[in-house]
């Protein structure tokens, strides 16, 4: 027996799915809630409800906007792979790969230029909802979000890129608790999945790659967590972005390189980062922001190194090497037991005539920066027109190199007060020695104490 809270979207009887798979669902949502229309019946009365995707490609013209909780799209693949390999594959050879777009149960971000003129009128879900109590337990789980296509942004980046067109995969606008974000795909949108005023959010095992920017949990939230992602942004986004949230928990990521960071905190007190795989092009990997305090960061590996592949060579996100490759403004932080590896050729650094800078406390108090390990290597950088076979030869490659110096931990003078043990030599820390308690790592040969 079919239950009645179940749907499928290829056997509802308004609306052609593979064409606008929005005006479906908001006939699906319409049914949820004219038949759960009772707030206490029989002590329940509105259930919720599954909405079903099957494999296939489903065209979205018209945002599903949701406004009911207990609801969970599903379906039966994230279908990722990458539009960008694709799109830098000259057109002659298409017609030899085996699949040109993503696959599984996707669906297709076609809402027309015209119908977006804020930043969320291009998400193919909007969920908000007014009053009390706020939004509840919608989950969006194993199905594919695919924007299609970048356009052109004014530089002189090939259009396919730029990863700009003003579309979004998910956007919740307001306050809402329990939501899931489990096992998706993401791909080629501006902006992913952008969160707002979330409480217990859970963003587990999704592939968002290929995005302008990632994960953005913004305005405020409390009690949420990203882990065992396999995240990915372009160069003037962020792969995970976090504001004013508090006991967030980001762990057991792999974040790709080309973000323009890939954790950025602002304002964000009591929450960790740990566990990651985190690797990025340039400066700025983890920023701690805004007075961001009383963070954990611990147990990561931060791989610094060159872009590899040629159609991206040259691009950046701006910054100079002196800015650090973690950087933190706020107080009392913990930097523990993080192992750093920059691996660069010194002729490309922008660092205005001093060393790069590994870690970097630029204004607070009382933070805790110990037993940090640094490897710094200056390499001859490569490029090839194979994404990935130029990638995974950089990561493979630990062929021997010359040492490269650097400076492992810098603090500014509006950084007081804090704690620097075995994070570096005496000569690779910068700190005012009567101003903040510092221990070197000693140095081989050197007199022991």
């Amino acid at each position: 027996m079919s239950a009645a809270n179940r749907y499928d979207v290829t056997e509802w009887p308004v609306g052609d799915p593979f064409d606008d798979v929005g005006e479906v669902m908001m006939s699906i949502l319409a049914d949820i809630k004219r038949r759960q229309s009772a707030t206490d019946e029989n002590d329940g009365g509105k259930p919720g409800a599954v909405i079903y995707i099957p494999p296939g490609d489903f065209r979205l013209r018209t945002q599903v906007v949701i406004d009911a909780s207990f609801l969970r799209i599903e379906g039966s693949g994230h279908g990722f792979t990458s539009s960008s390999i694709r799109f830098n594959v000259p057109e002659d050879e298409w017609p030899d790969l085996h699949e040109l777009w993503p696959g599984g149960s996707r669906i297709l971000v076609d809402i027309p230029p015209e119908r977006r003129a804020q930043r969320s009128d291009g998400a193919a879900f909007l969920v908000e909802r007014q009053g009390s109590p706020r939004i509840s337990s919608v989950e969006f789980s194993n199905f594919c979000i695919d924007g299609l296509h970048f356009t052109a942004d004014g530089s002189d980046r090939h259009p396919e890129n730029t990863y700009a067109n003003g579309k979004t995969g998910i956007h919740v606008a307001g306050a809402n608790d329990s939501f899931r974000v489990n096992g998706m795909g993401f791909v080629y949108l501006e902006h992913a999945l952008t969160i707002h005023n979330a409480d217990a959010l859970s963003i587990h095992d999704n592939f968002v790659a290929e995005c302008g920017s990632c994960i953005e949990l913004r305005g405020w939230g409390q009690a949420s967590k990203i882990t065992d992602n396999l995240i990915g942004a372009g160069p003037s986004g962020y792969s995970i972005y976090a504001e004013n949230h508090g006991g967030l928990l980001v762990t057991a990521n792999n974040v790709f390189p080309r973000g323009a960071s890939s954790v950025y905190f602002s304002g964000v007190t009591r929450s960790s980062i740990t566990a990651n795989r985190l690797h990025s092009f340039y400066p700025g990997m983890v920023v701690l922001d805004a007075d961001s305090s009383e963070n954990l960061v611990a147990s990561n590996h931060l791989l610094r190194d060159h872009e590899p592949w040629t159609p991206f060579l040259g691009v950046d996100n701006g910054l100079d090497d002196g800015y650090g490759l973690v950087r933190i403004s706020g107080n009392g932080n913990s930097v523990i037991g993080n192992h750093i590896s920059e691996v660069v050729d010194s002729r490309s650094l922008r660092s205005a005539g001093t060393p790069p800078t590994i870690i970097r406390l630029v204004a607070g108090t009382g933070n805790y920066v110990a037993t940090n390990h640094v490897v710094a290597s200056d390499v001859s950088a490569s490029s090839s027109g194979s994404a990935f076979e130029a990638q995974v030869d950089a990561l493979l490659s630990t062929a021997v190199s010359n040492s490269l110096d650097v400076l492992t931990v810098v603090a500014d003078p509006e950084s007081t007060g804090n704690t620097i043990l075995d994070s570096g030599t005496e000569a690779q820390i910068v700190a005012d020695r009567r101003a903040n308690a510092v221990r070197a790592t000693p140095t081989i040969g050197a007199p022991s104490a």
